[in-house]
């Protein structure tokens, strides 16, 4: 049996997860903002699906990624390098997390639902939430030149961009909680990532939480440590000032 969290009741210590379904800590609460960061201070994060009750949980192992163990593939080395691309931050907050929320492939259902758009928005209000946004080109406009007049200009229409990849999470002090990310064009999400964990480090953040283990992330560097490692982490860099001005360096990758 796991607590049932009324309006005031805090959490539980997070020892007392279950195994299986593994780090199932509690039930019940809300999704307001003093209760989403009082979680996220404690090393736990709600995941439930639309209709339920919300779910509350703080998995063992936990999976991290430490921002300079990015694991950088000469295939995305080059990526980086010439991407016809813009990487932006906290330009498309809402529609990062609509676009995470969006069905993929055969899964037709999503657990970022209404309820978790209009409170991870009012975080990102409040200054914890944070979108890595990667913008490309959605159609390239050719040069039409006649005449010696249009020849003297070498301006061009600058082609319309669309957001074609990203990610959203929390920061509290110098720790990074992912919470999603989408891709609808090759390596979008990648370089969304990259680009966060190269900034990251710069800022001497210490972590990306990760939650879940999955082969993907474990491709690109994320490995899993034990909650009491985790916890022990968390509880350090929690307490760090925090990133006022969440503008990304232009040279990160030049």
């Amino acid at each position: 049996m796991i607590p049932w969290l009324s309006e005031n009741t805090p959490f539980p210590p997070v020892e007392n997860a279950l195994r299986a379904p593994n780090g199932l800590l509690a039930a019940g609460g809300d999704l307001s903002a003093p209760r989403l960061l009082d979680a996220y201070r404690h090393g736990i994060f709600p995941w439930f699906n639309p209709g339920d009750p919300v779910l509350w949980w703080c998995p063992d192992p936990r999976m991290v990624l430490i921002p300079q163990e990015f694991k950088i593939s000469r295939s995305l080395a080059r990526v980086l390098r010439n991407a016809a691309c813009e990487v932006r931050c906290d330009t498309a907050f809402e529609q990062v997390m609509r676009s995470c929320a969006a069905p993929r492939g055969s899964h037709h259902g999503t657990w970022i639902h209404e309820d978790m758009i209009a409170s991870y928005c009012k975080l990102h209000e409040m200054g914890y939430a944070h979108s890595v946004e990667v913008w490309m080109p959605k159609k390239l406009f050719p040069l039409q030149i006649e005449g010696e007049a249009k020849r003297q200009s070498s301006l061009a229409e600058r082609p319309e961009m669309e957001l074609s990849g990203g990610l959203y999470g929390v920061t509290i002090g110098r720790m990074f909680y992912g919470e999603s990310m989408f891709s609808n064009a090759s390596n979008a999400s990648k370089i969304a990532l990259a680009h966060l964990a190269r900034q990251l480090e710069r800022w001497c953040f210490g972590m990306i939480d990760c939650q879940m283990k999955t082969s993907h992330l474990a491709s690109l560097g994320a490995r899993e440590i034990s909650r009491s490692e985790f916890i022990y982490r968390l509880q350090e860099l929690i307490h760090y000032a925090p990133v006022t001005d969440w503008q990304f360096d232009t040279d990160l990758f030049s």
